[in-house]
């Protein structure tokens, strides 16, 4: 069973985007923009004080008719962040999120933020674990290499 480190490393980049609570809405977007992900940790003098996604900015921006450019990311973050540590195992993650309706897990070790899990990462990461069962079996039935 693969595990969240395993997962962080099969991940084409390492880095974890973060943004300051008192920074605009506009700012938040525009970073998940450009770095083409759908979640930032949002930080306080360097603590973790929440998460903003996408579906917060439509659903707290967007229909509630707020402007992105005078509205603090503090006013629409989701301040109860759920984790996850490098141990735990892909279903662990699947889990939690199915459970909370979530889609994207901060990976902490020691208190540390050291990735990000994202529904994405997970599904692809289970595909291929069925993928890898699939041909060994195919190979054990057929009497093909590796049995």
């Amino acid at each position: 069973m693969t595990s969240v480190a395993q997962v962080l490393k099969s991940k084409p980049e390492q880095v974890v985007h973060t943004i300051a609570a008192s920074d605009s809405v506009y700012n938040a977007i525009r970073l998940m923009a450009d770095k083409q992900i759908g979640a930032l940790v949002v930080t306080d003098a360097g603590a973790i004080v929440g998460i903003v996604t996408e579906r917060d900015y439509a659903r707290k921006v967007v229909l509630m008719d707020r402007s992105s450019k005078t509205t603090a990311v503090s006013d629409i973050m989701s301040p109860h962040v759920r984790f996850v540590q490098p141990e735990q195992t892909t279903y662990d993650c699947m889990a939690l999120m199915t459970e909370r309706r979530m889609r994207h897990l901060p990976v902490l070790q020691d208190g540390q933020l050291i990735g990000m899990v994202s529904i994405g990462d997970l599904v692809k990461e289970i595909i291929a674990e069925q993928q890898f069962t699939i041909s060994q079996l195919e190979h054990y039935i057929t009497g093909g290499p590796g049995t």
